[in-house]
C-alpha cells in the first residue's frame, strides 16, 4: 500500500509547489489538492465535517493553477484533485486543463472527481442539485471523448458538440485515472459507469464492506484509494487489509511550522504499520 497526503492550497499557507516538493522529499507517492471556487456567505447546507466550516474552504488557489505549480516543482510524486467539482465546470475547458497538467507532469495526474456537498455553491454555477449526478456522468463521458479522440463528438442531455479538436492529449492513455469520490448510496454505480476507481472518505462507516461488494461487481480492475485517513496505524491496517492502493491524510493548511508536526505524526503511524 502506498501513502499520500491531501492539502487545501491556501494563499496564506505553504505554496502549492513547496508543499508538493516537501511531500516528494518525504517519500510520499501522491499529493491531492482540494477544490472550492467559492463558499456562499449565506450558508444553508450542513458541512459533513462538523458545525464550523474552516476558512480554508474559501481561501484556496484555483485547483489547476495549484496543480501546475506542484507539477513544475516535482519530478516523481503523483499530483491529483481531491476532488475536482466537475458539476461546477465546463467540460471542454476542464478536459483541456486535465490534459495540460497530465502532459506537463509527464503523466503523473490522478483525476479525483465529485459533486461536492454545498448545494448553494452548485446553484451559483447554474447547477441544479437534483440533477447533479447525471450532469457529472455526462461531463466525464464528454471529457473522456475529448481525451481519446482526434475529433471529438458528444451528444447528451446537458452537453452537445460536433467534431472538435483539443490538444494536448493526456500523457496517460486513454486518460488519467478517474477516481470517483463520495459515499452516497449510488456511488458504486457511478464508479462502474465511468470511473477507474473509488476515492472515498474515511468517515463512511461502511466503506470497507462496500469496497468488497464493489470489487465483486466490477468486470475490470478498479483502484481503491482512501482520503482523510486518520494518522493511526490501526486505521492504516484496515486500509491495507481491505486492499487499498493508497491511503492519504489531510494535512492542515498553513506555514511549515503547522504542517510539519502533522506530517511527522502521519509518518510515525506509517512507520508503526510497516516497521520502518
Amino acid at each position: 500500500m502506498e501513502f499520500g497526503v491531501g492539502y487545501f492550497p491556501t494563499h496564506d499557507g505553504l505554496r502549492p509547489g513547496e508543499i508538493a516538493r516537501r511531500a516528494e522529499e518525504h517519500g510520499f507517492s501522491a499529493i491531492y489538492f482540494a477544490e472550492h471556487t467559492h463558499i456562499p456567505a449565506g450558508r444553508e447546507t450542513p458541512w459533513p465535517g462538523g458545525d464550523r466550516l474552516p476558512q480554508k474552504y474559501w481561501h484556496t488557489y484555483d485547483l489547476f493553477v495549484a496543480l501546475t505549480a506542484a507539477a513544475e516543482a516535482t519530478s516523481r510524486i503523483r499530483i491529483g484533485s481531491g476532488v475536482c467539482l466537475v458539476i461546477e465546470r465546463d467540460p471542454i475547458i476542464t478536459a483541456k486543463e486535465v490534459a495540460s497538467v497530465d502532459h506537463l507532469s509527464g503523466g503523473r495526474f490522478d483525476f479525483g472527481v465529485g459533486t461536492g456537498w454545498n448545494r448553494e455553491e452548485m446553484r451559483n454555477h447554474g447547477t441544479d442539485p437534483r440533477t447533479r449526478l447525471s450532469l457529472m456522468a455526462e461531463r466525464i463521458k464528454a471529457m473522456r471523448e475529448i481525451w481519446s479522440s482526434d475529433e471529438a463528438t458528444f451528444h447528451g442531455k446537458h452537453h452537445d458538440f460536433d467534431r472538435i479538436w483539443s490538444y494536448p492529449k493526456p500523457a496517460q492513455k486513454p486518460w488519467p485515472p478517474i477516481l470517483v469520490g463520495g459515499g452516497g448510496p449510488t456511488v458504486e454505480d457511478r464508479v462502474l459507469e465511468y470511473g477507474d476507481g473509488w476515492f472515498p472518505q474515511w468517515r463512511d462507516p461502511d466503506v470497507f464492506d462496500r469496497v468488497a461488494l464493489l470489487r465483486a461487481r466490477a468486470d475490470r480492475y478498479l483502484q481503491f484509494q482512501m482520503l482523510s485517513v486518520p494518522a493511526d496505524p490501526k486505521a492504516l491496517e484496515r486500509c491495507w487489509e481491505a486492499g487499498f492502493h493508497r491511503a492519504s491524510v489531510w494535512l492542515p493548511s498553513g506555514p511549515w511550522s503547522i504542517v510539519e508536526p502533522a506530517l511527522e505524526k502521519w509518518e510515525k503511524a506509517i512507520g508503526e504499520l510497516t516497521g520502518r
